[in-house]
């Protein structure tokens, strides 16, 4: 009766982790050799990763990433310098925690928003929150909030995420307000916040984009100084997915 007391007592708590845990202890005759301690710290450990599951499956459901994608299944293979050890370093999303920026450019196809998303799941893997937009999409998003009143709340939503993804920069000049949008998306996060943006342009061809040299100075000073450059060469890598093999890899998802 204790015990199925105690399993209540838990479950109100909300260590779910916990109640799991001791129920599997309860099953296993080799638990009870145990002593208190060491059930005890079993018990918090459970409740630890599931707490970090729920964590990580909440920031990632937040993110809306694009593609399911992971550092694990970046085919570092394919010749179009890729570094992997320069993405395993960005993996650790110390970058993320340093508030830096990591632009990727590359012809269409070669990889850009796979990788993005890849590194987006690493944050949320550590505790990050992130969140994807296509660059045109989050324009929209701004515009719309202009209208309806709700502008300065979505700019300091946008503000607090510790990784924001910006995905295809640059598929049409930016125009009349759109460059006072993105200038302030990247004043509140300089130094603040980590960015990550993608685009089939090289970086040369970014200030051009915005259609005011003022503008263009501010915006690319805010983007482009100090930041990670990956340049993605080589070809497309998508190809039709493999009936035999029945694998879904990076060459088939990837943008």
């Amino acid at each position: 009766m204790l015990i199925e007391q105690t399993l209540e007592e838990l479950r109100a708590l909300r260590l779910t982790g916990m109640v799991e845990a001791l129920e599997e202890q309860l099953r296993t005759r080799s638990a009870s050799e145990l002593d208190f301690a060491d059930r005890l710290a079993l018990l918090i450990e459970r409740e630890k990763t599931a707490r970090e599951d729920r964590r990580f499956t909440r920031l990632l459901r937040g993110a809306r990433l694009r593609m399911q994608a992971c550092v694990e299944d970046i085919n570092f293979r394919s010749p179009r310098g890729l570094d992997r050890s320069v993405i395993l370093r960005l993996a650790s999303c110390e970058w993320i925690r340093s508030h830096q920026t990591v632009l990727v450019t590359g012809a269409t196809g070669t990889g850009k928003s796979y990788l993005a998303c890849a590194l987006a799941h690493s944050a949320c893997r550590q505790g990050l929150s992130t969140r994807y937009y296509r660059f045109s999409r989050m324009l929209s998003d701004l515009a719309l909030a202009r209208a309806d009143g709700s502008y300065g709340k979505l700019l300091e939503k946008l503000a607090k995420i510790q990784l924001l993804l910006l995905d295809d920069f640059g598929l049409a000049p930016l125009a009349g307000t759109e460059r006072l949008d993105f200038l302030e998306i990247l004043e509140d996060r300089y130094g603040t916040r980590a960015t990550l943006v993608t685009s089939q342009l090289p970086v040369e061809n970014w200030h051009e984009l915005t259609g005011d040299p003022t503008f263009g100075d501010a915006i690319l000073d805010r983007l482009v100084h100090g930041s990670h450059l990956i340049t993605l060469k080589g070809g497309s890598m998508r190809r039709r997915y493999n009936s035999t093999s029945g694998s879904d890899t990076e060459e088939e998802k990837t943008e």
